[in-house]
């Protein structure tokens, strides 16, 4: 009796039907697979309610916000005395501290300021 070496072949089905075969060695890096990241999820408290804005241009550079940085808004926060928010003026936005004694048209909170990495 000849015996000839069979190939194993390991078939999985997802949720929706579909079928993948792996052939060649398994990776092992997908020990290491991690969920991935949702920026909503992790910076903001209502994701309706936030918005992200690229910054064009180092006017804000006195509130350590940077040409290309992306700010991360939130319009259900409520304002803070001292804290950056983006505000509505004559000639557009602004970001301003928050100052009571100022009156401002708040159109949010900026919570997160992301800078490129260098």
């Amino acid at each position: 009796m000849k015996t000839e070496p069979q190939k194993v072949k390991r078939a999985v089905t997802d949720y929706s039907g579909n079928r993948s075969v792996q052939t060649g060695f398994p990776s092992p890096a997908t020990h290491y697979r991690e969920p991935m990241i949702d920026l909503n999820k992790e910076l903001s408290s209502s994701r309706d309610a936030t918005f992200f804005v690229r910054v064009k241009g180092d006017s804000w550079k006195s509130h350590n916000i940077l040409d290309k940085d992306v700010l991360i808004i939130d319009r259900a926060q409520m304002p803070k005395e001292g804290k950056l928010a983006l505000v509505i003026t004559e000639e557009g936005f602004d970001v301003q501290r928050i100052n009571a004694s100022k009156p401002i048209e708040l159109w949010g909170m900026i919570s997160y300021i992301i800078h490129k990495a260098v």
